[in-house]
């Protein structure tokens, strides 16, 4: 069960200030909800109340109902009494009345009138029947007055309006009034017919044995039992059959129809809902995935608990509420008032596989519904996403815990995620100082900054895709024949050109490089085609324009580029494509058809970079050093959400493994991939 409360865990008075203080550590803001589920290791606080007892506590309250209401009537008739003349004289001459002659009473067990057990049932009459009980009494009564008074009821029976709202509460009487089917025993009637069909054989030459079973056999009471467990199958499926299962049963609580459910809680799975005060109500008002409620089917949202297990909740904090169920297990009796709100019937939802572009703990979100059920994740992590009922807060799974997370999590929604960061940014940038040594002469830029706006839906130049959010992901084994590239990615000297080298070194039948385009003039020991593909500038300004190279640059006037033709080439004979690439290359690497696989080759610390770099020959400054640990983290930052796995190059032996052991993996396991590339 979860609860409302604050960040901390219970919840205390707000003090009712709008704002935060920026000197304060945590913000006071309110929970909507907290999880109480129960704890493995309490026993069960109270002994669950039998049904039968349940309902003698709900008729022992309506007869108390029941009395008070007499009593009201009563003491309402004796000041009635008292302020009416004709009344009083009427009162003093009980015996003194007239039969009406529309009223039959029925004759049978019942009441104390002798009624049938559907009293109170509206009486049906006809038109003409009432018109004349009306003129009969009018011609008895001797008082003037209440003639005139009869008179005026004659008029309004005689008026056309009345007369339409007549028929409408005969046929309403007439609806109300049909007995409720009785629920099934069995949805296989014809089944048992043809069951019991051989054992009505020794009695065939009986005439009551022969007639039950020509008449079972008959092709109308076949059609008449076929059509019987239809019925009874569709409405044996709307009540539960196993009495030590979870059930539901409507009634009647104090004038409101209330729901009475039962179900089991295991010490071992949480109940699984969440809760929050609404006044003096107590609210279901999340459904959480994976536990007893969930799994139940008779909690809703929005349904209000009254009790459970005869302890009374309405009126409640919802502090009290998480130390009730803190130490119940076994059988769990509630009595609630089923929402009004009328939703669809539910649908079996498809889990969606992402990839988180972002970092996320629910202890830093002041905005999580639940802070006990925030799912708490980094960069690069998959979630399975298993209900977006919630646009704004889906209930998900984290890759690999599904065994030791009995109850989902709840992780920000796309939409919302979006829009969140859309707002920081803008309240970041309207902070940003301005630079100083501005001059108040120069030109303005006439450019406009865009700002980004908070609701991002309404802002049509917005781009969603800049803040990165999740991805969907799914499963792929790449083809023995179609092997993936593998990219390297890392700041300079951090070793990715020399495990490039060595792989290609080692396994040349295994690895290989994709052959480069260039511009400048063929050596007399170079093949074209082997060692560089030749083409004109033109050409290549042609292809460059056309998407098709990776990467491109200039060196010495000459141009050189990386096209995806090569790469496809190389795999095409079956061999691994072995890249090392700038970052700015890898959205176009990754738009491409090729399903790169993309390893980031991170750098140690400052004084394990020094030591690997003399050992090269090298005398790097602090500075550099430096300056490449912090490329790191900005490459880290701005395209880690591109990477498939890293590696920190603290020995270059243990770095060449990692690397051999990563590009194994690909033949044996599959891996994730966007979606996007599949289709």
């Amino acid at each position: 069960m979860i609860t409302t409360s604050y960040m901390n865990g219970h919840v205390t008075e707000s003090d009712g200030r709008g704002g935060v203080e920026a000197n304060q550590e945590e913000p006071q803001l309110w929970h909507r909800e907290m999880a109480v589920d129960c704890p493995g290791d309490l026993g069960a606080r109270t002994l669950p109340v039998r049904r039968s007892a349940q309902l003698e506590r709900i008729r022992q309250h309506q007869e108390d109902l029941r009395r008070r209401k007499e009593e009201e009537g009563r003491n309402r008739q004796e000041l009635d009494l008292t302020a009416s003349i004709r009344l009083k004289k009427l009162s003093q001459n009980p015996k003194v009345g007239i039969d009406n002659p529309t009223f039959d009473p029925i004759e049978g067990p019942g009441g104390p009138l002798g009624l049938p057990p559907n009293l109170g049932a509206p009486t049906l009459l006809e038109l003409e029947e009432l018109l004349m009980s009306l003129k009969q009494v009018q011609h008895c009564l001797s008082d003037g007055q209440s003639q005139e008074d009869v008179e005026l009821v004659l008029q309004l029976v005689q008026k056309t309006d009345f007369q339409k709202a007549f028929n409408i509460h005969n046929a309403v009487a007439q609806y109300m009034n049909r007995p409720s089917p009785p629920f099934p025993h069995t949805d296989r009637a014809q089944g048992l017919a043809h069951e019991v069909s051989p054992d009505l054989e020794p009695f065939s030459q009986h005439k009551e044995g022969l007639e039950l079973n020509t008449l079972l056999s008959s092709p109308h009471v076949q059609a008449v039992l076929l059509a019987h467990d239809c019925v009874a199958e569709q409405e044996m499926q709307l009540e539960p059959l196993s009495p030590d299962g979870p059930c539901e049963a409507l009634t009647q609580w104090g004038g409101e129809t209330v729901k009475i459910v039962h179900m089991e809680k295991a010490r071992d799975i949480p109940l699984g809902a969440t809760v929050r005060n609404d006044m003096d109500s107590v609210i279901i008002s999340r459904i959480v995935k994976g536990g007893a409620a969930e799994r139940s089917g008779l909690l809703h949202e929005g349904d209000e608990v009254l009790e459970i297990n005869g302890v009374e909740i309405r009126g409640k904090d919802v502090n009290e509420v998480f130390d009730i169920l803190a130490e119940m297990h076994g059988t769990l009796t509630f009595i609630l008032i089923p929402s009004s709100q009328n939703k669809p019937p539910p649908i079996k939802e498809t889990v969606v596989h992402v990839k988180a572009h972002f970092d996320y703990d629910p202890s830093d979100d002041p905005y999580v519904p639940c802070r006990e059920l925030g799912l708490c994740f980094q960069k690069g992590d998959i979630l399975h996403i298993i209900s977006q009922d919630d646009p704004n807060w889906w209930q998900a799974y984290r890759d690999g815990d599904e065994d030791n997370q009995p109850l989902a999590g709840l992780v920000p929604g796309k939409s919302f995620q979006q829009q969140r960061e859309a707002m920081k940014q803008t309240i970041e940038e309207d902070k940003e100082p301005e630079k100083s040594g501005k001059l108040w002469c120069a030109k303005k830029n006439k450019k406009k900054r865009k700002k980004l706006l908070y609701n991002v839906k309404q802002n049509d130049d917005y781009d969603s895709e800049e803040i990165l959010t999740y991805e969907e992901m799914a499963l792929y084994h790449q083809p023995a024949n179609r092997k993936r590239p593998i990219a390297l990615i890392g700041p300079p000297n951090c070793g990715q050109n020399d495990l490039r080298q060595r792989l290609l070194s080692s396994q040349p039948d295994r690895f290989g490089g994709a052959v480069p385009h260039t511009t400048r003039n063929r050596r007399d020991v170079e093949v074209s085609g082997r060692d560089y593909h030749f083409v004109s500038r033109q050409a290549f300004d042609m292809d460059a324009t056309a998407g098709k190279f990776i990467e491109s640059g200039e060196f010495e006037k000459n141009l050189y580029g990386t096209s995806t033709d090569s790469v496809r080439q190389l795999i095409n004979t079956g061999k691994i494509c072995l890249l090392c690439l700038h970052t700015q290359s890898l959205k176009t690497l990754c738009s491409s058809d090729l399903k790169p696989y993309i390893i980031f080759i991170a750098p140690p610390s400052q004084e394990r970079l020094r030591a690997l770099l003399t050992k090269e020959s090298k005398n790097p400054k602090p500075e550099e050093l430096r300056d490449i640990i912090e490329k790191a983290r900005e490459m880290e930052q701005n395209f880690g959400h591109l990477f498939d796995a890293a590696i920190v190059n603290i020995d270059q032996d243990k770095a060449y493994q990692e690397l051999l052991r990563l590009i194994n993996k690909l033949d044996t396991e599959p891996q994730w991939v966007p979606t996007s590339w599949l289709r």
